[in-house]
């Protein structure tokens, strides 16, 4: 089996729904430009605030891809 590298970004997906749709939207926003997912890892929940209530949800999501630079 040949070595492989990957590469780890995090990113910040949002939703005014659940964590579960914030998660996913950052998974599937990075699907559309990045090739070659594996795996996608939440690393941290948390919600925007507004006069007490809730007005977003927020998934920090660790998303790793095959590294496949010079």
């Amino acid at each position: 089996m040949a070595e492989s590298v990957y590469k780890v970004i995090e990113l910040v997906g949002t939703s005014t729904e659940s964590w579960e749709r914030a998660a996913a939207a950052a998974v599937e926003r990075a699907g559309a430009s990045i090739r070659d997912l594996r795996v996608a890892e939440v690393k941290e929940l948390d919600m925007v605030l507004e006069d007490g209530n809730i007005t977003a949800y927020r998934a920090k999501v660790n998303v790793s891809f095959k590294y496949e630079g010079e």
